[in-house]
């Protein structure tokens, strides 16, 4: 492939061997589509891992850039915990907040599978929540039908009985309740 060619950056964390890493773009949804899908929307972020020894070293993947920058989310997982810390994709560097925010998991209690909340979605990854199993921090992938009242394409998220899940959404401060 030629350099040229290249519509991307890279950047790359060391995560210690307890805790695993995901990153996540925020992507502001245009103008035109505001009266129909949220605010914001998160996609996550293609990585490479190779290990240092006894660290994992991950290589993260912006597909094209903004030329003003690109909003991150960082979320390392840890054992019963996720430490959430947000950062900045600037023009050759990445820029991480001093201060992350550490928040406790909990249990979804249910005798049964729950079904998580239906959203629009998106062939492009991009919505406007993301749940995640801490465990393997693997996405819940959605199950998508055909929502004929609406003429499009929905999803919802399946949740295991009795299992942790870490779920995010991207909300506008001036619209969020105290």
């Amino acid at each position: 492939m030629e350099e040229e060619n290249l519509q991307g950056k890279y950047f790359s964390i060391t995560d210690p061997k307890e805790v695993n890493t995901v990153i996540y773009q925020v992507n502001r949804t245009e103008k035109e589509f505001l009266d129909r899908a949220p605010k914001f929307t998160v996609e996550r972020l293609d990585f490479s891992e190779q290990l240092v020894g006894e660290k994992k070293r991950k290589t993260f993947f912006v597909d094209h850039p903004a030329p003003e920058g690109n909003p991150l989310v960082f979320l390392s997982f840890g054992k019963d915990k996720v430490v959430v810390n947000t950062g900045f994709l600037d023009y050759d560097e990445v820029k991480i907040s001093k201060k992350p925010m550490p928040m406790k998991l909990s249990t979804i209690y249910n005798e049964k599978e729950t079904v998580y909340r239906e959203f629009e979605y998106t062939p492009n990854m991009k919505r406007p929540i993301s749940i995640i199993d801490p465990e393997t921090t693997e996405e819940v992938k959605p199950t998508l039908y055909f929502d004929e009242e609406a003429n499009e394409v929905k999803g919802k998220c399946t949740l295991k009985a009795c299992k942790k899940y870490f779920a995010f959404q991207i909300s506008d401060r001036k619209n969020r309740k105290a």
